[in-house]
C-alpha cells in the first residue's frame, strides 16, 4: 500500500517554489499597503464579478495570489505543497502549473455563475423600480430587505438617501424620485462590485482531486495522525464541499463553489488528457 506523508520543504519542485514566494510576497505588499497606505489591494487584485464595474480581466489570475488572512495563505500553501509538490514531480512545471491555472479559473466560474442566478432576484427589482419609480416601491425595497446597506454603502449612500428624504417632506415629488432613482442605480452598483473572490482554495481543492485520482490507494495523515485513503479524503472533502454549499446562508463567507469548481474543472481537465492517451502513472 502506498503512504503519502510529508516529509519538509527541503526539495521543491520550481512551479511550487514560484508559487510560494509570490503569494508570499502578495499577501506582505496587501498587509504594508494596508497599514501604511491605507490602500486595500484586494479591491484591485481579487476578482469582482464579471458584470460589476470594478471588475478587470487581470483579476482572473491576480486573485489567486490575495488572500484574507494569514490563517487562509498558511493553509492553502501548506496544502499546495502536500499536493502539489507530487504531482509536480509526476507531471512536470509546464503541465502542472496548466492545470493549477485551470482549476483556478475554473473556480469562480462556476461560483460566479451560481452567483449570478443567487443575484438575479435583487437585479430585476432594482431594474423594475429604475423602470417605474414611485415613494411606495421605494419603501418596500427596504421593507422586503431587497436594499441592504453594508457599512461601506452607507458612507457612499447617506448623502444621496438624505436628499431623497428631505425631497419627501418638503412636498418636491418629482425630484424626489430622480433622487431615488440615482440612490438605486448607486445601490445597484456597489451591490455588483460588492463581492470580492480571493485565495488559491480552487486551485487547491482541484490539486487535491488529482492527487486522490493519480494515488487513490495512498495514506493521508489528517492532522498528522488520523490515516485516511486519498480517495476517501477527496469525496470526504467535496461531499463537505456540496452540503456548505447546498446550505450556505452567504454568511459564513466561503466561496463554497468556487471549491467544487476547482475540482469539477481538474477533473475535466484529467479526463481530456487521459482521452488523449497522456497516461499518469
Amino acid at each position: 500500500m502506498q503512504e503519502y506523508r510529508p516529509s519538509g520543504f527541503n526539495v521543491l519542485p520550481p512551479v511550487i517554489k514560484n508559487l510560494l514566494i509570490i503569494n508570499g510576497i502578495f499577501y506582505l505588499a496587501t498587509v504594508v499597503f494596508e497599514m501604511k497606505m491605507n490602500i486595500d489591494l484586494t479591491d484591485y487584485l481579487g476578482l469582482h464579478y464579471f458584470f460589476s464595474e470594478d471588475f478587470r480581466p487581470y483579476q482572473l489570475i491576480t486573485y489567486m495570489f490575495m488572500h484574507g488572512s494569514f490563517a487562509h495563505i498558511f493553509f492553502n500553501m501548506f496544502a499546495l505543497w502536500m499536493f502539489g509538490n507530487v504531482l509536480e514531480n509526476v507531471w512536470g512545471a509546464k503541465r502542472f502549473l496548466i492545470y493549477y491555472l485551470v482549476c483556478g479559473i475554473g473556480a469562480v466560474l462556476l461560483h460566479y455563475t451560481v452567483h449570478y442566478f443567487e443575484i438575479q432576484p435583487v437585479i430585476h427589482a432594482l431594474n423594475d423600480y429604475i423602470a417605474n419609480p414611485s415613494t411606495e416601491k421605494f419603501n418596500s425595497l427596504f421593507e422586503s430587505k431587497t436594499i441592504q446597506l453594508t457599512p461601506d454603502m452607507l458612507q457612499t449612500l447617506q448623502p444621496i438617501f438624505s436628499d431623497f428624504k428631505s425631497q419627501v417632506l418638503s412636498g418636491n415629488t418629482d425630484k424626489a424620485l430622480q433622487t431615488s432613482i440615482d440612490f438605486v442605480l448607486e445601490y445597484k452598483k456597489e451591490f455588483l462590485n460588492a463581492p470580492v473572490v480571493v485565495g488559491a482554495s480552487g486551485s487547491v481543492y482541484g490539486l487535491l482531486l488529482a492527487f486522490g485520482m493519480m494515488f487513490p490507494n495512498s495514506m493521508i495523515y489528517m492532522y498528522f495522525f488520523f490515516p485516511i485513503k486519498a480517495k476517501y479524503f477527496v469525496i470526504l472533502y467535496g461531499a463537505i464541499e456540496l452540503f456548505g454549499a447546498v446550505n450556505n446562508s452567504q454568511t459564513d463567507n466561503i466561496a463554497h463553489y468556487a471549491h467544487l469548481g476547482g475540482m469539477l474543472f481538474g477533473f475535466i481537465l484529467i479526463k481530456i488528457w487521459n482521452r488523449n492517451k497522456q497516461h499518469f502513472y
